[in-house]
């Protein structure tokens, strides 16, 4: 079973309407979406949720005022100063570490667990989808997003599907770490900005801080040729290969607005092509041709 994780560095690149478009071109794989901050890709894909599951994750301290002394250890150990001197906490100001839970004398503190989202098996017209929602200003996306992909894996062995396509969260932070740890290969969808280029390289250092191969695509090549060059040679100097350039189109934008992937939507225009280009360079990586 191979994994490949499709991240961006950055919001707006362009990655959730290349993994839909990637699903169309690989025949019996199974999707998943990882950027439960803000997922998307059901948009797209439309999916007939199978199975619907709570997340428990992580919980907000709750102080029994019974058992309670006053002692006032709880306030000076909270570093979030979510605990107040009439020794109520404050649900948004705490951040669920727990230090409160620990270190009180009397154990009047209590920690349940909260749901702080719902994770989903669906079936699309692509095969079936492993998503999430996380819940207004919740918590634990990473913890979240290696649930999702753990369930992912589970369901791919169960149908004996040999492909896992992964939309990524953008950034570097707790959600890309969880969503890169054991994949396969990462695809990087970078865009020919500043903050394209910047946000790239911060993802890259991260895939090779946990050794996952990594390959380039460069989305809207066109608007900007030469921060694409940038990239390429970032990319050459780096050794890692740069497997297409994909132009823009507003053909994009017109498809989302029909719930459609590009390749449903206008399958013989210029940007297909590149897409299918690039899908093929894709598959004869050798992370993705490694037994």
């Amino acid at each position: 079973m191979k994994e490949l994780v499709i991240l961006s560095g950055k919001g707006g690149t362009g990655k959730t309407s290349l993994t839909a478009s990637f699903a169309t071109l690989a025949a019996g794989c199974l999707l998943c979406d990882a950027d439960v901050d803000a997922a998307d890709l059901h948009l797209l894909m439309q999916p007939d949720i199978r199975k619907r599951s709570d997340f428990q994750g992580g919980g907000v301290a709750v102080i029994d005022l019974q058992r309670c002394t006053g002692c006032g250890i709880c306030i000076d150990m909270c570093r979030w100063s979510a605990i107040g001197p009439d020794f109520v906490v404050d649900e948004i100001g705490c951040e669920g570490c727990g230090v409160c839970v620990d270190f009180c004398p009397e154990k009047a503190i209590d920690f349940p667990t909260k749901t702080c989202g719902q994770w989903f098996i669906s079936a699309t017209r692509f095969g079936p989808m492993v998503h999430a929602r996380l819940g207004i200003a919740e918590e634990n996306s990473g913890k979240l997003v290696t649930l999702v992909r753990q369930q992912a894996r589970q369901l791919a062995q169960e149908k004996d599907i040999d492909l896992i396509i992964t939309d990524g969260p953008p950034g570097v932070g707790c959600p890309v770490i969880a969503s890169v740890g054991g994949a396969t290969s990462v695809l990087i969808v970078a865009e020919p900005t500043v903050s394209g280029i910047h946000d790239m390289a911060r993802a890259i250092e991260l895939c090779r801080h946990f050794k996952v191969p990594v390959m380039v695509c460069i989305n809207k090549y066109d608007l900007n040729p030469d921060n694409s060059a940038t990239i390429e040679r970032m990319a050459s100097e780096g050794g890692l290969p740069v497997v297409g350039c994909i132009p823009f189109d507003p053909a994009f934008t017109r498809a989302m607005v029909q719930g459609k992937t590009l390749l449903e939507y206008d399958a013989n225009g210029s940007a297909g092509e590149h897409l299918r280009k690039v899908w093929a360079a894709i598959l004869r990586t050798p992370a993705m041709t490694a037994e």
